[in-house]
């Protein structure tokens, strides 16, 4: 036996040995063959190698990187891990096994696989910068930096490390860093294709919107079939408002690379700002199979519940993406601009959110330094004006009035540009400023450079908390009285913005402690110019012996407790209908989901007329076929109200608990329809009901509307813009004695 034993063993020595030999022919083979980029050959030679000898260290570790480099992740993983396990000591197994955990996203174990690679390496540079990419995932910036930092310092001309340290900077918001990380890479290795990308990138968020489009293309020039490439390509026409070419390239990216995330996102990105609300709910979803923690697509899909008045669904995703990233600006946004639609929510819940960007985002920006000469209180006063909205937009139409009003030999007026989309309404804008400003290529910096530049003397936010807002400029502080008006209407919660014009029914005296503004009063919180060319029709509903309510606003303002209350008005008087228009209506997605909201509280659906987007004067032509307009709440309408009233359509409202649903009251009050505010559910139906039983009442109201309006303050805006003109001298004057008191006190 002893013996038998004794010869299977020199047998198995004499074969091991063979195989050996046989391995130290087939490994060069198969290096060989990995550096010709013959990756079958490898596979066949490694796989021969690993046949006879299964735990051959350079075979598994030559294998692994060849399916690492050939996009078989999942074996390469398998096969690196066999590796590193043979020869615990084996920096670059360790590395490489590091590369692979990363690119299937499990970077947890991916930085352990790589600290190893360092710990046993202290020079490798090469995991070093892969170390740095995997923190950089982990959301570790500055530690993703100094790894890359270290890689450099062993490998002054490693070109990828530069780029890679570019790409953290760029997540740190470190903008001019990492272009001049990029620059290096570029420097090094002139097509380095993703330092061309990320100069892209570096671009795009610095607004300088042509330079990304060369930066892109540049990088296609070199790779033309690159889906990420292509993908932020669709970004930057998104940015641009080019819908079409954006998902051109989102799609083009998709077709090659199916699994990226950025091109979904880009694609639900579309859905959303074109009412395409089905297709942005698809696309966030499939963002999310990709990526469960992409804080971006988590508010793109509460931004779709949110289009189809589901607020407390949309708020709670909000809060799910600052749950992942505290500082995500679109999140915090998003949620301040739902819960001006919650019913719940009221002053207090309202600016604490408002504080809440403030916090996450705005008090880490650095503020500006401003010269405090004494100023002269009587001077012409400079008032600059910041909006992505001096063009055909519902927002214009609430500050184009006291443009055009101004006074220009007592203040000189600015208007700062931000959006790249323009057309007849930009062009009247222009004409009524004595200074033009196309902002919108222009980095924050940039602009708050150019403001101090231009001295002036008081700027005015347009936007608040909408799309397009520049309060990131505002928190810089720089302009030495900073006011917000009009655009949004209900505060910022920016201590860097000094006053919030409003008015006493908007903004209450007992809510006023919570804002970070100081509030000035206003005949109404808005106005608009009058409606020319257009005039009160007879009452609808003497000729058509029904009742026609209307509701012109956007559908995401109907909440479910206006649609009840709208509900039982509809039931309370017979024959009635009401006519809903807004251009989301387009969409028949939402079409249908809003109908069948009316019907769940049972209304026949042919009591419910769906009207889409149309040109303005068609627009206002749609009062004649209304008898009464109905407020939504909790978020009124503003510009729609004025509209109705101009047209000779009176409308009912709700005082509600917060700025945005006290819009409707203030408008009323101020042109005197006081018994057209309820102040609860039974209230509104009440006054609708009463005034849709007074035919002559109601008739006479629709012919003096329009000059009851002229004849008020709120309504007149040559009156209104005076006022605003006193609130700006006052707001100087104080200023000035603020600054040559603290003068005479140095």
């Amino acid at each position: 036996m002893s013996g038998n034993v004794g010869s299977r063993a020199f047998q198995n020595a004499r074969l091991q040995k063979k195989f050996r030999k046989q391995a130290e022919v087939l490994l060069p083979a198969a290096v060989a063959a990995y550096r010709q980029g013959r990756h079958s050959d490898v596979q066949a030679l490694c796989g021969q190698i690993l046949n006879d000898l299964p735990d051959h260290f350079d075979a598994l570790h030559l294998l692994g990187v060849s399916a690492l480099d050939t996009g078989r992740t999942d074996e390469a993983q398998k096969w690196l891990a066999r590796a590193a396990s043979l020869d615990a000591r084996s920096a670059e197994a360790h590395s490489n096994l590091g590369l692979a955990l990363f690119k299937l996203q499990r970077y947890g174990e991916a930085r352990k696989c790589q600290e190893t690679a360092v710990a046993l390496n202290p020079n490798f540079s090469t995991a070093l910068t892969n170390l740095g990419n995997t923190l950089m995932r982990l959301g570790l910036g500055d530690e993703a930096v100094e790894a890359h930092d270290r890689a450099i310092r062993l490998k002054p001309d490693y070109s990828d490390a530069y780029c890679n340290r570019g790409m953290a900077q760029l997540m740190l918001d470190r903008k001019e860093e990492a272009a001049q990380s990029f620059d290096r890479a570029l420097s090094l290795q002139p097509r380095h294709l993703q330092a061309a990308v990320g100069k892209g990138m570096v671009y795009l968020s610095l607004r300088h919107f042509d330079a990304a489009q060369a930066a892109f293309d540049t990088a296609l020039a070199i790779k033309p079939d690159m889906a990420e490439i292509l993908a932020h390509r669709g970004r930057l026409h998104l940015q641009l408002g080019r819908f079409v070419p954006a998902e051109a390239d989102f799609d083009a990216a998709l077709a090659i690379d199916p699994q990226l995330e950025i091109a979904w996102r880009g694609k639900a990105q579309i859905g959303i700002l074109t009412g395409k609300i089905a297709q942005a709910i698809v696309s966030a979803n499939k963002a999310l199979a990709l990526n469960p923690n992409s804080e971006i697509a988590i508010t793109q899909l509460g931004a779709c519940h949110a289009q189809q008045g589901d607020i407390a669904t949309a708020i709670a995703l909000f809060d799910r993406a600052l749950a992942i990233k505290p500082d995500c600006e679109e999140a915090v946004l998003k949620k301040i601009f739902a819960l001006d639609f919650a019913d719940d929510a009221d002053f207090a819940i309202h600016q604490a959110a408002r504080r809440e960007w403030w916090d996450r985002i705005g008090a880490r920006i650095p503020r500006r330094s401003l010269p405090r000469s004494n100023p002269d209180p009587g001077k012409r006063i400079v008032v600059g004006y910041v909006s992505s909205d001096f063009r055909s937009h519902s927002a214009a139409l609430a500050f184009m009035p006291v443009l055009r009003n101004h006074n220009h030999r007592d203040f000189e007026i600015i208007a700062y540009s931000c959006s790249p989309l323009r057309d007849n309404v930009t062009e009247e804008f222009r004409s009524l400023v004595d200074g033009w400003v196309d902002a919108w290529q222009l980095s924050d910096d940039e602009l708050a450079d150019r403001i101090q530049a231009d001295k002036v003397d008081i700027l005015v936010d347009l936007s608040g908390h909408s799309a397009g807002n520049r309060l990131t400029v505002f928190a810089r502080k720089p302009a030495p009285i900073q006011v917000t008006a009009w655009g949004s209407g209900t505060g910022t919660g920016l201590p860097t913005i000094d006053y919030f014009l409003a008015d006493p029914v908007a903004v209450p005296e007992s809510a006023r402690h919570l804002f970070a503004e100081r509030i000035f009063d206003l005949p109404s919180l808005i106005t608009i110019g009058p409606v020319v060319d257009l005039l009160p029709s007879e009452l609808p509903m003497t000729r058509n012996g029904s009742v026609a309510f209307g509701v012109f606003n956007r559908i995401d303002k109907i909440s479910d407790s206006a649609l009840a209350v709208w509900s039982k008005l509809l039931e309370e008087v017979a024959g009635s209908t009401i006519v809903i228009k807004n251009g989301a209506l387009d969409d028949p997605f939402l079409r249908d989901v809003l109908i069948g909201r009316f019907v769940a509280h049972g209304i026949s659906q042919d009591r419910i007329r769906c009207l889409g987007a149309s040109l303005r004067q068609v627009h206002l032509a749609e009062f004649a076929n209304i008898d009464i307009s109905l407020d939504p709440f909790p978020q009124n309408g503003g510009v729609s109200t004025w509209e109705s009233l101009q047209m000779g359509v009176p409308v009912v409202a709700m005082l509600g608990r917060s700025a945005s649903s006290r819009i409707g009251g203030s408008i009323l009050k101020a042109i005197g329809l006081d018994d057209w505010i309820a102040d609860d559910d039974d209230g509104y139906v009440a006054i609708a009901r009463k005034f849709a039983s007074t035919a002559p009442e109601l008739s006479a109201l629709r012919a003096e509307l329009p000059a009851r309006i002229a004849n008020s303050a709120a309504g007149n805006v040559a009156i209104y813009t005076s006022r605003v003109e006193e609130g700006y001298r006052q707001f100087w004057r104080d200023y000035c004695a603020l600054v040559s008191g603290s003068h005479e006190g140095a």
